[in-house]
């Protein structure tokens, strides 16, 4: 496997979407090349914190949600 190949299946890899054979492809790759272990890490470590920071939004303030059920109720009464 290239380093392009690996770079092109790289999200479905880290997503566990591979097939077992061509997932095993991509960690002999990744064993065997510096480069595509680095970036691989890297890639996976921002796909992480990602996913870790759009699944839980921050709290919505308090007065900020009243407000906004004000509103939400007028323009249905409306």
């Amino acid at each position: 496997m290239t380093c392009g190949e690996v770079l092109s299946v790289l999200s479905d890899f880290l997503d566990g979407e591979l097939d077992a054979a061509k997932r095993q492809q991509v960690i002999e790759h990744l064993h065997g090349c510096d480069w595509c272990e680095r970036f691989g890490g890297s890639f996976s470590e921002i796909v992480g914190s990602l996913r870790r920071e759009l699944e839980a939004p921050p709290p919505l303030n308090h007065e900020v949600a009243a407000r906004l059920r004000t509103r939400i109720a007028k323009a249905l009464n409306e």
